[in-house]
């Protein structure tokens, strides 16, 4: 294991997942979080997708032997499904709990948090000032060594390499959300990332059980939100426009394609906050005349009713 201490600078929802996972294979994780307020927002969090995690991991034992197996276990927590067994995997459990209770740490001080830190990975929300904002407060708190990431889900690292202190040794790092079964990282580096750092980040992905996938170039939004966020405008834009609501578009997705959730479903995972703060950063976004303008103004009454997705319990469904 080429990197044992990792530092997750948030604990929203891929934050979270991403500082987990680390936790899982056996890396220290330490999360930096602003305040006491952001703590008791995150340990709920960590305390639900630990349960998640270990259930589904537990709920594979019924796979075993099943012809199709191979393709609906979680990739991100059995590295591998040829040989294993109920036994095996009921180790996996024991071992995993252990690790995600014991190998986690949450810290407010960032000075302690980034102390001896291998990796960083700045997962805030989609704001850019807020980015520059973090990147400024670490750079002279960050060892020599230490390969700092970024979890943006639609920005480039050259946007903020020259606020980093450290370009050469920072590129972007991008997660799918349940990263436990969808085990996607999404390696982008910007003209002045090193070669030898990019490679680094790759074995990094891989010792946390992702499936690495190097980009050649920048691409606003990767290769995953490239297809993603169109399609998820398209869904808003629908409702927004009165063609219809959020369930029958859901629905209509579903049957049409056999996908196992629709756009909205998909938001509620994603979070409507980051959602709306990738609206917002399109310059259509002020006029309002646009359907942009509306979706920003739907995803905000949402937003200040607390209905901010499934980790708040309701989004466009209610959850229990």
């Amino acid at each position: 294991m080429n990197f044992k201490n990792v530092v997750v600078a948030g604990g929203g929802v891929l934050g979270t997942q991403i500082g987990l996972m680390c936790a899982y294979t056996g890396h220290k994780v330490t999360f930096w979080l602003r305040s006491e307020a952001s703590i008791g927002r995150t340990e709920p969090k960590i305390a639900r997708y630990t349960e998640m995690m270990l259930q589904d991991l537990e709920a594979a034992k019924n796979l075993v032997g099943n012809p199709i197996g191979g393709m609906l276990y979680p990739r991100g927590l059995i590295r591998s499904w040829d040989g294993i067994t109920a036994e095996k995997i009921d180790q996996l459990v024991k071992d995993g709990a252990e690790a995600l209770k014991n190998n986690i740490t949450i810290e407010i001080d960032m000075a302690k948090a980034l102390s001896g830190a291998d990796i960083v990975i700045e997962s805030m929300s989609e704001d850019p000032k807020a980015k520059i904002g973090v990147y400024e407060a670490m750079k002279d708190l960050l060892d020599p060594d230490t390969i700092l990431c970024t979890n943006s889900s639609t920005m480039l690292p050259s946007t903020f390499a020259e606020y980093t202190g450290r370009p050469d040794k920072y590129c972007a790092l991008h997660f799918a959300n349940t990263i436990w079964k969808n085990n996607t990282a999404e390696v982008m580096g910007h003209p002045g990332t090193d070669a030898n750092v990019y490679n680094k980040v790759v074995e990094f992905a891989d010792e946390i059980n992702m499936v690495p996938l190097k980009l050649h170039k920048e691409q606003p939004g990767y290769i995953l939100n490239s297809m993603l966020v169109p399609f998820l405008t398209a869904a808003q834009s629908l409702w927004a426009n009165e063609v219809s609501d959020p369930e029958t578009i859901d629905l209509t997705w579903r049957l049409a394609t056999g996908a196992p959730a629709g756009p909205f479903q998909i938001l509620d995972i994603v979070g409507l906050e980051t959602a709306y703060n990738i609206n917002q950063m399109k310059p259509e976004a002020a006029d309002e005349t646009s359907t942009t303008y509306k979706i920003g103004k739907l995803l905000k009454e949402k937003i200040d009713k607390g209905e901010t997705g499934i980790n708040s319990g309701k989004g466009f469904y209610e959850y229990k």
